[in-house]
């Protein structure tokens, strides 16, 4: 039986050997098609829209992967993982970003107690998480939206020049006073991770779970141009502005997904470290102008409103990925997909099937 705990159910049917298949961490649509990103991949799954096969309000499937390798020059290994974690399709483009940030290894159970202290020290940075990209959407001979290194009109995938250790934002970043500090610390540590991406035009903003600050959470404004055949930093005004600072009260929480939503920025907010707890939706009114105008460096925003509260469950369950449906699927009234990382029982249906929240918003 398809997922019975929730009355809006979404099915996402995916194959055995799909790229990713259960800890989703993006979503984004191109009409009827679903992109999703999963943070274990080097890569992302394309879904089509399908009649529903039981009670779920939507389904996808007849997944397609698309490896990241297959268009970028990659700063790190083809099968090393990119760690994505936003996602968002602006201007014929599926633009992804990669966590940034360094990780820790676990203890493990069957391991000795000098063994588990050895691997808790241990850090290690995959080079794929440094990655900022856009990639080129265009139809194939069947009308299918597809993914591509070089489109027919001219367009490119393009990532942010770097390499596996660094690119220009983690250098711009080096001797900041709030962030220089905790690009050397893990994610899950409260170091520095990526997990939102919202675009505007040429201007993007990056959406920090971590680091925290005494309650702030954090979004970073950068404008990217094309020059070279990369992505550069492109200064902000004229005064050679690469990177202004938005710090947001969340209350504590940290942002994992980031979507634009008409004039209004919608933001998913969650524990910053691996913790079992509230995950929000957070709306900031009329977010598009008051950036597009704003040319202070750093701001601090306080006036959001909650919109809503979503369920989670004890180490399952954790919303990772949140995006607008296109108006022909939700019926012409505004709704959200939410999909999960680490889904429960209640959210699978044998291997390869999983089921996210079709949620109606104002």
């Amino acid at each position: 039986m398809p997922n019975a705990r929730s009355a809006n159910a979404v099915r996402l049917e995916f194959a055995p050997d799909s790229l990713v298949k259960t800890n989703l961490s993006g979503a984004a649509f191109t009409g009827d098609w679903l992109w999703v990103a999963g943070d274990e991949a080097c890569g992302l799954d394309r879904l089509r829209r399908l009649s529903p096969t039981g009670s779920e309000t939507l389904r996808f499937g007849e997944v397609r992967d698309f490896p990241l390798a297959e268009l970028l020059d990659l700063p790190g290994a083809a099968d090393e993982e990119a760690d994505l974690e936003g996602m968002a399709v602006a201007d014929g483009y599926l633009w992804v970003v990669g966590s940034h940030g360094l990780k820790r290894k676990n203890a493990r159970p069957e391991r000795s107690h000098a063994d588990n202290a050895k691997r808790l020290a241990k850090l290690s940075l995959d080079g794929n998480r440094r990655l900022l990209a856009c990639l080129p959407i265009e139809p194939d001979a069947r009308g299918e939206p597809c993914l591509v290194r070089q489109a027919k009109d001219g367009r490119q995938a393009l990532r942010l020049k770097g390499d596996a250790q660094h690119n220009l934002l983690t250098r711009a970043l080096e001797g900041d006073p709030h962030f220089g500090p905790y690009m050397a610390i893990p994610g899950k540590d409260n170091g520095f991770d990526i997990e939102g991406l919202a675009v505007d035009g040429r201007r993007l903003l990056l959406g920090l779970r971590g680091p925290v600050l005494r309650g702030w959470s954090a979004l970073l404004e950068v404008a990217v141009e094309l020059r070279s055949d990369q992505l550069r930093l492109a200064p902000l005004d004229d005064s050679g502005t690469l990177i202004r600072k938005h710090f947001l009260q969340l209350e504590g929480l940290g942002v994992r997904d980031l979507h634009f939503s008409g004039d209004d920025l919608y933001i998913l907010a969650g524990p910053t470290m691996v913790l079992n707890g509230e995950i929000r939706v957070f709306k900031w009114p009329g977010a598009r102008p008051l950036l597009a105008a704003n040319r202070e460096p750093v701001r601090f925003e306080a006036a959001l409103t909650e919109s809503v509260s979503l369920p989670h469950g004890r180490n399952t369950n954790r919303a990772e990925a949140i995006c607008d449906l296109p108006p022909a699927l939700s019926g012409g009234k505004p709704s959200w997909l939410v999909l999960y990382d680490a889904p429960g029982p209640d959210r699978r249906e044998g291997e390869s099937t999983v089921f996210g929240d079709l949620l109606r918003h104002a």
